[in-house]
């Protein structure tokens, strides 16, 4: 199986299992773990929060968009990508050449429970009181982008271990197939 010479981008929504999934499969699979995120951050030098802050949504994006090209035209590793950087058409044209994606598709309790309270959250900042709505409408306007993915992994209430078990037998029948 030739996963080791591939960078395996993760997608999905914002709660949906990205860096927690990362982190265990790129152990299990001896590969470095990326966080999307946190490469952002590191560029910019503020915190997601902030860079959204001081420069807005466009901004942010363009940033975002820099960064996924750089990680997507590197070496091979386990990639968590931020949460909406899987819409923008460039990032979904490099992961299509360097990658193998694997989209984290979650349901909205699921994504709720997950993100409701969380501080870190750039574009969920300020929606506390309608926050399932918010995810309803990111869960609307992305996932016709996540479903472009190579492989589709459920995420649900589970140890985490065996979400990872999951994708990786997806990542060993995809590798078979192609």
């Amino acid at each position: 199986m030739m996963i080791k010479n591939k960078i395996i981008l993760l997608v999905g929504l914002m709660g949906s299992g990205k860096t927690s999934v990362g982190r265990r499969l790129a152990k299990k699979l001896n590969l470095p773990f990326v966080d999307g995120d946190q490469e952002i951050e590191k560029a910019a030098g503020l915190s997601l929060v902030d860079v959204l802050k001081c420069f807005g949504e466009k901004e942010y994006r363009a940033g975002e968009e820099r960064v996924m090209k750089r990680l997507l035209q590197g070496e091979p590793c386990v990639l968590a990508s931020g949460g909406g950087s899987f819409v923008a058409e460039q990032t979904r044209k490099l992961a299509k050449e360097h990658a193998v994606t694997v989209w984290l598709k979650a349901d909205i309790d699921i994504l709720y429970s997950r993100t409701a309270g969380r501080k870190h959250r750039p574009f969920l900042e300020g929606c506390d009181d309608h926050l399932k709505n918010k995810l309803e409408s990111y869960i609307k306007e992305e996932y016709p982008y996540y479903s472009e993915a190579d492989i589709v992994v459920e995420t649900k209430e589970e140890q985490v271990e065996n979400t990872v078990n999951r994708v990786i037998s997806a990542l060993k029948a995809h590798m078979k197939a192609n």
